[in-house]
């Protein structure tokens, strides 16, 4: 009997329903696609992640290669992470930079900060390879936001050869923060 092919997208927050997929689901890619082609009789067989491309495509293939049964999941887009920055990591991630640094100042318990964040997110993608996009929990973090005189959150500060160039404070339109940025590529 013939394999049935299938395309389905999955938004990022919905769970696949095969626990053996389960780490794809919490993966930092926004949007996956994926195509299942199965014979009945592989139904069965264990999955194994063959390989993980910086693009963010996995590809999941059948251990035992029965009838071609396999699922094979493709990034539609590359994914790029706003990371972290703590005490520990400032000096080497912000400071010492050949990028322009974007970092933005932000705690967990913050309304405005949770409404800038996709646009941080946005910004990271566009800017990619020119700017580097960081967040500091000010909670976590509080010297580095006393350091640089951080009162209001959210707060983003431009870096470049180490030094602070621009801030911008409150959650602000993405063309606001577009062309603080541009000053400084």
């Amino acid at each position: 009997m013939a394999g049935v092919l299938e395309t389905l997208t999955v938004p990022r927050a919905s769970g696949f329903p095969s626990a053996s997929l389960t780490p794809i689901a919490s993966s930092p890619i926004s949007q996956l696609s994926l195509r299942r082609n199965f014979a009945p009789e592989s139904r069965g067989s264990k999955l194994n992640i063959n390989s993980f491309r910086s693009s963010g495509s996995v590809s999941l293939r059948s251990k035992s290669g029965l009838r071609g049964g396999r699922i094979v999941c493709e990034a539609q887009g590359a994914a790029v992470q706003v990371l972290p920055v703590t005490d520990g990591t400032w000096q080497s991630l912000v400071l010492e930079s050949d990028l322009p640094v974007l970092v933005e100042f932000w705690a967990p318990w913050c309304g405005p900060c949770r409404m800038i964040h996709p646009i941080i997110d946005e910004l990271a993608k566009e800017f990619n390879g020119k700017l580097t996009c960081y967040k500091v929990n000010t909670d976590e973090s509080p010297s580095i936001a006393t350091r640089y005189g951080i009162r209001s959150i959210p707060t983003v500060i431009i870096f470049r050869d180490g030094e602070k160039k621009d801030a911008v404070i409150g959650a602000v339109p993405k063309s606001t923060l577009c062309n603080c940025i541009e000053k400084f590529l």
